[in-house]
């Protein structure tokens, strides 16, 4: 497990315990807590009780590993991916509101069955349409790779009803990764949230 993956998702998290970690990397809790406690003893990331967040040598580190990062990356393919991703990002964020607001007065209890399985079956649509992308943007910048995984699972977990797993933000929920795919996208397009919430195209 490179620096990279460890600290980035730590960033992304802001404060992670070990299954915070252990879901994202598709590793074990006893792993995750391995890589956790290397990573203090480096002096990377600080420990608060059961609660990790990166020191501000890791913030340095990981910073400098981003900028090596997106140096190697193809520049106007993954511009294009982008664009493809961002028009996608409207239809998940249309999902995500629906699964939480009925409309814009009346928040969505979640006693309306045939409601819910209509944002859902939106849901597993753009998912199977979106999957080809994802794989495309791991080729372009091979620590996106993982997102496909990641993506599948929540999904997996929505389909065997655990719903919780479409916007919970303390789970690796289906919004939780798009949100972090949507930063890492971000960065490596050397843009900053600012621009992209100006431009209309942040999460």
């Amino acid at each position: 497990m490179s620096d990279m993956d460890l600290l980035r998702i730590v960033e992304l998290k802001g404060r992670v315990r070990l299954d915070d970690v252990a879901t994202p990397l598709g590793v074990s809790t006893e792993e995750a807590g391995d890589l956790l406690a290397e990573a203090v003893s480096r002096g990377l990331c600080e420990q608060a009780g059961a609660a990790y967040r990166l020191s501000p040598a890791g913030r340095e580190h990981l910073a400098a590993l981003l900028d090596a990062d997106r140096a190697t990356v193809d520049g106007p393919a993954l511009a294009t991916a982008y664009d493809e991703f961002c028009e996608v990002n409207a239809d998940l964020k249309g999902i995500i509101t629906a699964w939480q607001m009925k409309d814009s007065a009346t928040p969505n209890d979640h006693t309306d069955a045939a409601y819910d399985s209509s944002v859902l079956e939106r849901l597993a649509f753009l998912h199977t349409a979106v999957l080809p992308l994802v794989g495309r943007l791991g080729e372009l910048a091979p620590r996106l790779a993982r997102y496909s995984a990641r993506l599948q699972h929540a999904q997996d977990q929505i389909a065997a009803g655990e719903t919780m797993w479409v916007a919970r933000p303390i789970l690796d929920s289906y919004h939780t990764v798009w949100f972090e795919l949507h930063e890492d996208l971000i960065q490596l397009s050397g843009r900053t949230r600012l621009e992209e919430a100006v431009a209309g195209r942040a999460h």
